[in-house]
């Protein structure tokens, strides 16, 4: 099959869809790979680390998205690039559509097959794809939020920590999921007073077993989440709903409340933000203050990281994109129940609940699309 990796559009993106030992891995299958020229540069790659892997160079992205069978990305496509996507042409990628109406449409316009990481699940209800970015996404948001609370950068002027005879700072942590927890470690190795607030009252019981005496668990209630947000000095927003838009936990009233110079990082934000008062910002201008709180909302937070997170993301996505290249969509999907949790759009299609339900949008289910027999393209 032929793969193709452009190179990623969106504002200060670095991460890449391939590292070239993936390609390399791919080559060795027998497929095509072709790779848009300085792709990997972001990560410290040139295009002849990719070339020695096997892929072609292309000089622009158009060879790419007129050849190629399989898209492989990391953000989700920019509007030139939806422009580009054709029917029949797999894309696999992260998505986020129940936060954006504008993508959602553009994607169902081409009539592409559109899988997106954060949907794709394992036995166990987790979703595999997603968590590497959870996990930098988490650790990145105690590093930025101590970082904010800097009285240069218009927070509080707190020492995440504190120092003998001062006490440390209050850090809530909204959501006790991958991000969650990573933002807890973080913040309990820091030394701060941790708070981590969640609905299931089994994660609650690991948390406890996994933090001891170094953080506080909470059970999601209204009262639970208004004391603890007005109460701390760094708020982390870790809320997720697969494939739906994040809930609004922290209203404006909360936030108005709260003490100035206090934090709040939205890491939900590419679901739409878990607070009222969260709007998306890039890595150029990561903060905005509203009622008096710094918030930091960047929608590709890994991306400060690319070499890190990019290595992260393709270590967990390699087998899903040598599955899709070896048997096409269709038919890996019918072989694993937990890739055909990834399939967001088909045909002109919304295959997935949460993306219908956002928008109000006809469903139609993955089983339904996979019973129609092999159709147009896909590879099925």
């Amino acid at each position: 099959m032929q793969i193709g990796v452009p190179k990623e559009i969106k504002i200060q993106e670095y991460r890449v869809g391939l590292t070239p030992g993936a390609v390399r891995e791919l080559t060795q299958h027998g497929h095509q790979v072709m790779v848009e020229h300085e792709a990997g540069i972001g990560i410290g790659y040139h295009d002849d680390a990719y070339r020695a892997a096997g892929a072609s160079i292309a000089e622009t992205a158009g060879p790419i998205f007129d050849a190629a069978e399989l898209i492989v990305k990391v953000k989700e496509p920019q509007p030139a690039e939806i422009a580009r996507l054709r029917r029949g042409q797999m894309l696999f990628t992260y998505l986020h559509l129940a936060a954006d109406r504008a993508q959602t449409e553009g994607l169902l316009r081409s009539g592409a097959t559109c899988i997106a990481y954060e949907t794709v699940t394992d036995r166990f209800g987790a979703l595999p794809l997603l968590a590497p970015m959870s996990e930098v996404a988490g650790r990145m948001a105690i590093q930025v939020g101590a970082h904010c609370l800097e009285r240069e950068q218009g927070g509080i002027g707190i020492l995440l920590g504190g120092v003998p005879g001062v006490p440390p700072a209050k850090v809530v942590v909204l959501g006790g999921g991958v991000a969650g927890s990573n933002a807890a470690r973080m913040a309990a190795g820091l030394e701060a007073s941790v708070t981590i607030i969640d609905k299931s009252i089994p994660r609650l019981k690991e948390l406890d077993l996994q933090f001891g005496a170094r953080a506080t668990t909470l059970f999601a209630t209204t009262e639970a989440i208004e004391r603890s947000v007005l109460a701390a000095d760094l708020v982390i927003g870790a809320v997720l709903v697969p494939g739906a838009a994040a809930p609004k936990l922290v209203t404006r009233e909360m936030v108005r409340q709260m003490r100035n110079g206090s934090v709040l990082v939205d890491i939900a934000i590419d679901q739409g933000g878990c607070s009222e008062t969260s709007r998306p910002t890039s890595h150029s201008e990561p903060t905005y203050v509203e009622e008096g709180v710094v918030h930091y909302c960047v929608t590709n937070m890994p991306g400060a990281v690319p070499r890190t997170s990019t290595y992260a993301l393709t270590n967990a996505t390699l087998p899903f994109v040598i599955a899709l290249a070896a048997k096409g969509w269709r038919k890996a999907m019918l072989e694993d129940p937990y890739l055909r949790e990834g399939l967001n759009i088909h045909d002109r299609q919304v295959t997935h609940p949460a993306v219908a339900q956002a928008f109000g949008l006809h469903h139609v289910a993955v089983a339904q699309v996979l019973s129609e027999g092999t159709g147009q393209g896909g590879g099925g």
